[in-house]
């Protein structure tokens, strides 16, 4: 890959990463997760211009812990609410058997709420907040490896924006239990990459001189 062939890479990745939260364009997350690639692909090609494999396997471990905390908060939120979803449903529905295929026929009761004690709820406010704080960590750990793959590219381009935008990611990260103030920061990160990948002019590689004879 050229230099030019990955900043359009990444560029476009960026801008898919930047829009794909967008209501409509989204197609259930499709399009950020191609954006990712991208990205993903420009840092490997970046990596093999300037003989700097941190640039592609700090992203790749980023995207790693992404994904390993979207599943274990996955796999923690269903063990919590699963042994309680049975006992919540026969209190909001005291007619319900206990049997799974027949709770459609119940769509069109109305729930009796005055069974239903904060007692019951506790199971599934503990679930939310589990799934949160592991969402939160993995988030702060996968933009770490980020901004450091930023960094390292930042210094072999000379473009020093791009160190900072990997900050911001992380700043960003870290505020997400801010009432979602961290979650603006990153997506504004996001165009911000895009840009900078579209208009930057990095340095060429520099290969050392044959050694003398």
């Amino acid at each position: 890959m050229t230099i030019e062939s990955s900043k359009i890479l990444g560029g476009v990745g960026a801008l898919l990463m930047f829009v794909g939260v967008l209501p409509y364009i989204s197609f259930y997350g499709i399009v950020e997760i191609i954006g990712v690639i991208l990205v993903l692909v420009a840092l490997h090609g970046f990596a093999g211009i300037y003989k700097e494999s941190g640039i592609f396997n700090n992203a790749l471990y980023g995207i790693i812990a992404g994904i390993v905390g979207v599943v274990l908060a996955a796999v923690i939120g269903i063990a919590v609410i699963l042994p309680n979803i049975s006992a919540f449903v026969m209190k909001l529905f005291p007619s319900w058997n206990g049997d799974w295929s027949t709770l459609p026929s119940l769509s069109g009761m109305t729930p009796n709420t005055s069974n239903i004690g904060f007692g019951d709820i506790i199971p599934f406010i503990t679930a939310a907040i589990l799934v949160f704080v592991v969402l939160w960590i993995f988030a702060i750990i996968a933009s770490f490896f980020v901004y450091r793959s930023l960094k390292q590219l930042s210094a072999r381009t000379n473009v020093g924006s791009l160190s900072s935008i990997g900050l911001l990611l992380l700043v960003g990260a870290v505020l997400i239990i801010l009432f979602g103030l961290g979650l603006l920061l990153m997506w504004i990160a996001a165009l911000v990459l895009a840009i900078v990948f579209f208009t930057m002019k990095p340095q060429e590689s520099q290969t050392p001189p044959p050694p003398s004879m």
